[in-house]
């Protein structure tokens, strides 16, 4: 089993390698909670990622036959970044196994950090499995990002860090993907403070520690914005620690982590990744268990690629009414387009988008259909923007 000890010689030694990232009150998200929120902003490492605690502990261990023949890890993102960058500073070969369809940006961060780059299979499993044989066949050290004692050691000095700084927290709420970091951070909190309340988050279709826990076949997969926790094969060292220290694992939904996404960025002003802001989801998602409570929660990573940070943001303003998409039958004739403007305008709505149709959507050829995309100040306000074309035209909601 893990240890403080273990946890605080960790600390010690990756002091200087890796940023002592700031723990703050955020007024905005305590505001929308209910609850009082600390931040702990360990996306502000240098690959962007809470990984870089345990790869940089991991490495430290090593041996010197070990260094000498040179490390290896599978990975599609963060894990990958942390290891080559270490690796790098402490002078030591590294290969990287990538899906083949691994984003380009990420490719390309791992190789500039000096690692050798090998795509392999079509998932991170057989990713994973390549990287197994490669370390058989070159007799290279496998560097687990999660199942290793050493990472959760690194890790869990995130969670030594939390409680240095704000010591009488209530309760921690932490992401939990393979269990590197949940673990760790659960065997610090049951050591200093046994009163502290812990818990994991899942999203929905990768629940496999919730599922194992409860004595459930794990069937996880699909998409999910959550990839860096969208885990299989989750960690079995992790587990028997959740299992030894009753940790209750919280599952959300894909839409609770798109929330929490979009009011990190809105309210906190700091970008996240899905897992990164997966504390947050829970909170927002469970508010009667956390309401009045002095919650800590790690942002652990923001490598989110833009596209999706774009599509996130304008999903989540559909999903609370501030962006609405209408479509309107009218009558095709000149003034009708000034008067849906005139209608928008007067009550304070800004026009996004028109697109008009005449010749395949209209019921008649005398008649023409507007679609608008309409941005209101909330659900509120745009309902009263509908009501107002209401009275004038044939309205339906996209």
């Amino acid at each position: 089993m893990l240890s403080l000890a273990d946890i605080e010689a960790a600390a010690q030694r990756i002091e200087g390698r890796i940023l002592r990232s700031p723990f703050l009150r955020s007024d905005a998200l305590s505001r929308l909670t209910g609850a009082e929120i600390y931040l702990k902003y360990d996306h502000l490492q240098a690959t962007g990622a809470f990984k870089e605690r345990g790869a940089a502990n991991r490495i430290a261990l090593l041996s010197a036959a070990e260094r000498e023949a040179g490390i290896i890890a599978m990975s599609a993102g963060n894990h990958a970044q942390a290891v080559a960058r270490h690796a790098a500073l402490a002078g030591i070969s590294a290969t990287i196994v990538m899906p083949k369809h691994t984003p380009a940006t990420k490719v390309t961060r791992t190789s500039a950090w000096g690692a050798k780059v090998v795509l392999h299979g079509e998932t991170l499993a057989e990713a994973a499995a390549h990287a197994h044989e490669l370390a058989r066949r070159d007799g290279l050290f496998f560097l687990h990002p999660y199942d290793d004692l050493g990472v959760m050691a690194g890790q869990a000095t995130m969670a030594l860090e939390m409680l240095q700084d704000v010591p009488d927290l209530d309760m921690m709420v932490v992401a939990a993907g393979g269990g590197g970091l949940i673990s760790g951070c659960a065997t610090v909190a049951r050591a200093l403070r046994p009163d502290l309340e812990i818990f994991g988050v899942e999203v929905e279709n990768y629940a496999a520690f919730a599922k194992a826990l409860a004595g459930k076949p794990i069937e996880v997969g699909g998409p999910t914005v959550a990839e860096g926790i969208a885990v299989r094969d989750i960690g079995q060292k992790p587990l028997s620690v959740l299992r030894a220290l009753n940790v209750e694992i919280l599952v959300v939904t894909e839409h609770d982590i798109e929330g929490a996404i979009a009011a990190l960025v809105e309210n906190a002003k700091q970008v996240a990744e899905g897992a990164g802001a997966a504390g947050l989801a829970a909170v927002l998602a469970f508010p009667d268990r956390f309401r009045g409570k002095k919650i800590g929660i790690p942002i652990c990573g923001a490598n989110i690629d833009s596209r999706i940070l774009a599509n996130t943001l304008m999903r989540t303003l559909l999903r609370d009414g501030r962006i609405m998409r209408v479509v309107l039958e009218m009558p095709d004739r000149p003034g009708m387009l000034a008067e849906v403007a005139a209608r928008i305008g007067a009550r304070g709505g800004n026009i996004i988008e028109v697109a008009h149709h005449r010749l395949f959507s209209s019921p008649s050829v005398q008649d023409a259909e507007l679609e608008v995309m309409i941005e209101a100040r909330d659900a509120a306000h745009g309902a009263a923007i509908e009501a107002s074309l209401a009275e004038l035209f044939v309205l339906r909601r996209l």
